[in-house]
């Protein structure tokens, strides 16, 4: 198991999208049921009600994504919980799910990885196009689940499709790249940056328990669509030059 602490790709700017879009998820999920900050006076049958229900609300749920249209509470949480009606667009869940997450573990994981590695993919884009290239990958991995997955009525929550698109371009536009890690939690080391990327994906398999199988397919959708425009930028030359050469 390694800790990766920084990735040694030099970058001109502060990358303020990186830190917008950590802000942004763990506001998001300290402010969110799943959360359980405020709660403490709620039954374990109030809590677990409440996180459903959002997580009903906000995730993107595959057969409402390909229908395009809001699916009936699941009779059983209907019955349990009695939730308060709400309406829903299928299009904009595939938005809001990349920024819930299922517990501690799980924002922590992603929000590690997305400060390693997400500034110099953004200095390299730039800004805007990063923020943009962000929510793409993101919407390919939710989409992509959807379709392999049409008939699911399970959320899809967790910035981890858009972080793994941000990890296959990062792959791409430095592949020499060298990432400084704590290995046992102690030893650091100068590794390969792959090393860290397969480990982001053996660390998702673990951490999604029952459901790691169906939501691992949405990391592969990301991923890919990360490596083509990590190409695309590569041969396009749109993107802005990096600050300097690769450490070797």
């Amino acid at each position: 198991m390694a800790l990766p602490l920084y990735d040694n790709q030099p970058t001109r700017r502060a990358p303020l999208v990186t830190y917008l879009l950590i802000a942004v998820n763990v506001v998001v999920f300290l402010i969110s049921p799943v959360a359980s900050i405020g709660h403490r006076d709620e039954t374990r049958l109030q809590r677990n009600c409440e996180q459903t229900t959002f997580l009903l609300k906000y995730g993107a749920i595959p057969k409402e994504m390909i229908e395009d249209r809001q699916a009936p509470m699941p009779e059983e949480v209907a019955s349990a919980c009695h939730p308060a009606p709400f309406h829903k667009r299928p299009w904009l869940s595939a938005l809001s799910s990349m920024f819930l997450h299922g517990g501690v573990t799980h924002i922590l994981g992603n929000m590690v990885y997305l400060f390693i590695f997400g500034a110099a993919t953004e200095d390299r884009l730039g800004r805007l196009r990063f923020l943009l290239f962000y929510l793409f990958v993101g919407y390919v991995a939710a989409y992509g689940f959807a379709v392999t997955y049409p008939g699911s009525m399970t959320p899809l929550v967790g910035a981890s499709g858009a972080i793994a698109g941000v990890l296959g371009s990062h792959l791409v536009l430095y592949p020499r790249s060298r990432t400084i890690a704590l290995v046992l939690s102690f030893l650091p080391f100068r590794l390969p940056s792959w090393t860290l990327l397969v480990q982001f994906f053996v660390f998702q398999w673990f951490s999604l328990g029952d459901q790691s199988q169906t939501a691992y397919v949405a990391h592969i959708y990301g991923f890919v669509a990360g490596m083509i425009c990590g190409l695309l930028v590569r041969r396009g030359g749109f993107a802005r030059k990096s600050a300097a050469l690769t450490w070797q």
